[in-house]
């Protein structure tokens, strides 16, 4: 295969991640969106696991999600830099594993949206009162658990899908 076969292929890929997120948060759009959610799409943040081109299709879904989604201009930009960060690192984290799961990989969108997103970006945009230290350990704390749901369990299980299925595997990473 020459480069430009294969720079068209993760070009593709990059594409088709972003527009996968996209649809999902909309379509699960009271469960993508708001204080409290468990945004399914996150599972994508685990993505870069399989090469550095999922780190743009899963920042580009998310801002577009929040663009398309979102009431608010602070989430486009809070919540994409939570993505972008997230996926970075789990990029950082693809080789490691724990009894044979991804569980590694799966910590850093928990980390980076519970604090940018839930302690930060909720605590002082969308709280009625003055922010307080519990205030923000308590936004962290829902922020959390919901990706803990996408990205810990979804995003683990959809990473060892990919990996022990043949096909799904040469999808993703083929080169």
């Amino acid at each position: 295969m020459n480069m430009k076969n294969l720079s068209v292929r993760r070009l593709v890929r990059c594409a088709v991640i972003a527009a996968v997120y996209v649809v999902v948060c909309l379509v699960l759009a009271p469960f993508s969106y708001g204080a409290v959610q468990v945004r399914v799409a996150e599972a994508l943040c685990l993505l870069p696991v399989f090469g550095a081109e999922y780190i743009v299709g899963v920042t580009l879904g998310c801002f577009l999600a929040n663009l398309l989604g979102s009431t608010v201009v602070v989430d486009v930009v809070f919540g994409t830099l939570a993505t972008l960060l997230a996926c970075l690192v789990t990029y950082k984290l693809r080789d490691i594993r724990v009894k044979g799961l991804a569980i590694p990989a799966s910590l850093p969108p928990v980390a980076f949206n519970m604090i940018i997103v839930g302690a930060f970006e909720i605590t002082f945009f969308f709280s009625d009162g003055a922010p307080t230290a519990m205030l923000a350990v308590f936004n962290a704390v829902t922020v959390g658990i919901g990706e803990l749901i996408s990205c810990t369990i979804l995003g683990v299980a959809l990473v060892k899908l990919i990996e022990s299925n043949a096909g799904l595997n040469k999808i993703f990473t083929e080169e």
